[in-house]
């Protein structure tokens, strides 16, 4: 596996990947920014930064995250919130077949090893509110109004 960090205006990212996919993206606060990146990660952090400047909507790099199958399901219901977008854990339980599992749904959503590229922070509360990201509310609010900084709506898919 390689790893790189690299400044993003959210924090410092941290990317580990390897010809498999990119299995991991975390943010923090503080952090040392990579001098030389592999190969393998360069074109996810090329999108990752085309993303900020609000140049992709998309990506489509290889992803290779490790979770249960429960997760990976729930992981991929996430990629179909499309950009700008955003469900509530309600509807997105309801969308994989178990309104009655939202509570499994919402633990696999804060488990999601792909910040930003898995759009966790696409979904929210059924009332609207921002709830519940692991990264800090600031950065999930921060992440919609790029995407969609005087229009958000939600999806029910």
């Amino acid at each position: 596996m390689k790893i790189a960090n690299f400044k993003t205006p959210l924090g410092i990212a941290t990317i580990i990947g390897d010809e498999n996919g990119i299995s991991n993206i975390s943010i923090a606060d503080k952090g040392e920014v990579s001098t030389e990146i592999p190969d393998v990660l360069k074109i996810a952090i090329t999108q990752l930064n085309e993303y900020f400047n609000k140049t992709r909507t998309s990506f489509t790099f290889k992803l290779n995250p490790k979770g249960t199958d429960f997760q990976q399901k729930v992981w991929k219901g996430l990629l179909e919130i499309p950009y700008g977008k955003t469900t509530s854990y309600l509807e997105l339980s309801k969308k994989l077949g178990d309104v009655k599992a939202i509570r499994a749904v919402a633990s696999a959503n804060g488990k999601n090893p792909l910040w930003i590229v898995i759009p966790c922070h696409r979904v929210i509360g059924t009332d609207g509110s921002l709830t519940g990201y692991a990264d800090g509310l600031w950065r999930k609010k921060e992440l919609l109004e790029l995407e969609s900084p005087s229009n958000q709506s939600v999806l029910n898919f």
